[in-house]
């Protein structure tokens, strides 16, 4: 459950940089470069613009879920070693020195 919740977190952190990339703004290079330039003929007139902050909002709540998640299940686990069967090694006690 642990591992398959931190590979969620991943490709929804990789999907949400990416939405990111691609609105208009600061990143809208990047957007230009996967095609942004053509992009209003396949999203309708008002462009790319309502999808992508659907699915950054998307993005984030989930990002933001998996992370709450991931910390409680961090905190709450199982303090438990493969060391627990083996006992304790003590130091030997040293001698008192014998008083003449």
């Amino acid at each position: 459950m642990f591992a398959l919740l931190v590979t969620l977190h991943v490709i929804v952190s990789i999907f949400l940089i990416v939405s990111v990339l691609l609105q208009a703004g600061k990143g809208a290079s990047i957007g230009a470069a996967f095609g942004g330039a053509s992009s209003q003929t396949l999203f309708g007139s008002s462009g790319p613009a309502p999808f992508l902050a659907k699915i950054t909002a998307a993005c984030a709540v989930i990002f933001m879920v998996t992370s709450i998640t991931l910390t409680y299940m961090s905190a709450n686990r199982l303090k438990s070693s493969i060391m627990k069967d083996v006992p304790a090694v003590t130091q030997p006690q040293p001698e008192k020195e014998k008083q003449q």
